[in-house]
């Protein structure tokens, strides 16, 4: 027998038991056993399917509340990053800011800029730049975004790597796991040019990721640079 005092709130808020999923189930369970083995209840079992359908949405539902947090929050880190860069006033002041600031704020290990030239040599006056600059030879850009596999160009190219040499990244050419290269385009007349970000982390840049904001950033960078080029 029930209880009085738990059938009299029973009584008074049976919503309550309506919205408690653990207990409805209960009662449903109770109620099959109460009717035999021999006796198929449909409506049960239309229930459970509705149920198990409702679970399905719930999850597609956070699935997609959660991706679009993650969305708003790269964007937000995209943006903090671009003033970043934007603040310079001299250009080694800005590649300063990009090994420091930038790369922070992208939570990426280390950054390279590479710039093409067809001048043999190296010239002193970049050795005070830092590690950031990188200057090669024509058409390195193309050779190393297309990789082993001769990959087709892209304007961004995510891929988990283990550098084979230290030409790129120096002596962080043993930490990096991933990178992410974004392609550049200087204008008519100068050579290409690339932004690599490179990550310790071997998951942070794959190649089924999304590439919109990190070519928003490129599309950004590319403008700048054509100010210090010009």
């Amino acid at each position: 027998m029930i209880e009085p005092d738990l059938r009299d709130r029973i009584l008074a808020e049976p919503e309550s038991l309506l919205e408690d999923r653990d207990v409805m189930n209960a009662l449903v369970a109770a109620n099959e056993r109460a009717m035999g083995a021999n006796i198929v209840d449909l409506r049960g079992i239309a229930m459970q399917r509705l149920e198990t359908r409702l679970e399905r949405l719930e999850d597609t539902h956070r699935s997609v509340i959660a991706a679009a947090y993650e969305n708003l929050a790269g964007t937000n880190q995209i943006h903090r990053a671009i003033l970043q860069m934007l603040d310079p006033l001299g250009f080694e002041e800005f590649l300063t800011t990009l090994a420091g600031d930038v790369a922070a704020t992208l939570r990426v290990d280390c950054v390279r800029l590479v710039l093409e030239s067809r001048q043999s040599g190296e010239d002193p006056a970049l050795r005070r730049l830092g590690d950031v600059l990188f200057v090669a030879e024509p058409g390195f850009t193309a050779r190393y975004l297309a990789g082993a596999r001769n990959a087709p160009l892209r304007p961004v190219t995510l891929r988990q790597v283990m550098p084979e040499s230290d030409l790129l990244y120096g002596d962080r050419a043993g930490f990096i796991r991933s990178e992410a290269l974004l392609r550049l385009d200087f204008g008519q007349g100068r050579l290409p040019g690339m932004l690599v970000l490179g990550a310790e982390d071997p998951h942070q840049f794959r190649a089924t990721q999304g590439t919109d904001l990190l070519a928003f950033f490129a599309g950004v960078f590319e403008r700048t640079m054509r100010r210090w080029l010009s």
